[in-house]
């Protein structure tokens, strides 16, 4: 043979055409719902040092209980404009860290939802809550009450934009 480089190229091409091409290995995804209820999990430090979590796996809080404000008598463009106002705002304050749950009640009393406030003091909380174009307008007031949870709450907020299609705020 003349191009003996030219067989052994041949004979190359002709294995690698023979032989059952192997799929890419991809990493499996982590199946996070199981993860997430796993009856039996594993300690897990690093995400007990970042959460801030005790031995018990809490932490503090401030929850506050929004109740009816005394001034309620805005007419229905004002009282509309307010609540957006104030979904705009619990929005920064999620986004800030500062707010890890919040929520209306779904009855007609008193009072009207509940915050829980990422914050080791009433008086961080206080200073959150007047920021508030509700509590400003006098159409909610505060409650607020020093409060031990589970110190993992913070992870819900990001957690929850897996589920939302739509922003109450927009």
């Amino acid at each position: 043979m003349k191009h003996p480089a030219f067989f052994l190229f041949l004979l190359f091409f002709a294995l690698q055409c023979t032989q059952p091409a192997e799929a890419p290995k991809m990493a499996a995804e982590p199946d996070l719902y199981a993860q997430m209820t796993d009856p039996a999990p594993p300690y897990d430090s690093l995400l007990a040092a970042r959460v801030g979590a005790d031995e018990y796996g809490m932490k503090a809080y401030v929850m506050a209980f929004l109740k009816r404000g005394p001034n309620r008598s805005q007419d229905s463009l004002t009282a509309a404009n307010l609540q957006k106002a104030h979904m705009q705002n619990i929005n920064r304050m999620a986004e800030a860290g500062k707010l890890v749950v919040a929520g209306p009640f779904m009855d007609d009393g008193d009072i009207r939802g509940i915050y829980v406030f990422n914050v080791a003091t009433v008086e961080e909380a206080r200073a959150l809550t007047e920021t508030d174009p509700a509590v400003q307008a006098g159409r909610l007031v505060m409650e607020l009450h020093p409060w031990y949870g589970s110190a993992l709450l913070p992870v819900l907020a990001p957690m929850h934009k897996r589920l939302e299609k739509k922003n109450v705020a927009e």
